[in-house]
């Protein structure tokens, strides 16, 4: 079982993640960097300190650009707010410009991780919710893949064989089964499956394809701070007689990190067969088991298989 694709088997490839500051895009940029892609990284968290973001929170598009290069391919930052229609429009002229089309495109654009609410608010009746909260939800979670896919679409389908990943929480067959959280948080994530869905309606007349994309339960930076926890660590969360940290269930033992997903994201680019998956929404265990790639463990942690 190889770990990661082939390196190099995406060298020349030119991918757009939108929303790449951290948690699953910053995962799935690198892992996109790890098969040797040119990866261009967005998000609103920049060293210039030019935008505002919703979290306060240390980590960059930057970062994970270098990140990006380090890993083996070649990283570009762009910071970029993704509810700015100009600013989309803008950062679409720039890749015209410089690259002529794009091979991947990734909707990992989120930014609603503190609206949502810790669990002690879940499952309450929307009418207890913040409205306004709510609607911010929609606009961060819904909106903001709109907005990307309606101005970078046109240069993923200027050539066959491009891909669309809209990254959500639940697979369709899941969130169809289970409310999620509120009813906002569930609109919100039910939403994209079916956007997938129906942009890969329109994209396969022009040889692409449009996957939905969910990690399990993903050790993101804020997850390892919510549990005081670093990424070595990481288990120890889950130790019962800890009084540094809340205790994690005994279910975080099958968490995975973000380069999980996006090595489920680079197996899907590498693979010249890809448009069998169009229009289908998979979980990133499923797609290890089918590529045969591991976590950076050398585990294939699967969060789902225990709902």
């Amino acid at each position: 079982m190889s770990p990661v694709p082939d390196e190099g088997v995406l060298a020349g490839r030119v991918a757009v993640v939108a929303g790449a500051t951290r948690g699953a895009g910053r995962g799935i940029a690198v892992a996109l960097g790890e098969a040797g892609a040119t990866v261009v990284c967005t998000g609103r968290s920049s060293v210039t300190g030019t935008l505002k973001s919703d979290y306060d929170r240390p980590e960059t598009v930057e970062e994970t650009a270098q990140l990006v290069t380090d890993a083996g391919g070649v990283g570009v930052a762009v910071p970029t707010d993704h509810l700015d229609i100009t600013a989309v429009s803008a950062l679409a002229d720039r890749l015209r410009r410089e690259y002529g089309a794009i091979d991947v495109l990734v909707n990992d654009i989120w930014g609603a991780e503190i609206l949502k609410g810790s669990p002690r608010t879940w499952n309450r009746p929307m009418w207890e919710h913040d409205l306004d909260d709510g609607l911010r939800i929609l606009r961060l979670g819904v909106d903001t893949h709109l907005i990307t896919s309606h101005l970078l679409l046109p240069l993923l389908a200027a050539k066959p064989g491009g891909l669309l990943i809209e990254v959500t929480d639940g697979t369709a067959e899941y969130n169809a089964n289970h409310y999620r959280i509120s009813v906002f948080y569930d609109l919100a994530k039910v939403s994209i499956n079916r956007l997938a869905f129906s942009q890969g309606q329109d994209l396969a007349e022009f040889g692409c394809t449009a996957v939905s994309v969910t990690p399990g339960w993903l050790r993101s930076e804020m997850m390892l701070d919510n549990y005081a926890v670093s990424a070595d660590d990481w288990q120890r969360a889950m130790d019962s007689d800890r009084i540094d940290g809340p205790v994690a269930p005994p279910a975080f033992a099958d968490s995975e990190t973000p380069r999980f997903v996006g090595r489920g994201v680079a197996a899907l680019a590498a693979d010249p067969g890809r448009a069998r998956w169009n229009q289908r929404s998979v979980n990133s265990a499923e797609l290890a088991r089918v590529y045969g790639f591991t976590d950076v463990d050398g585990r294939i942690p699967d969060a789902w298989s225990a709902e």
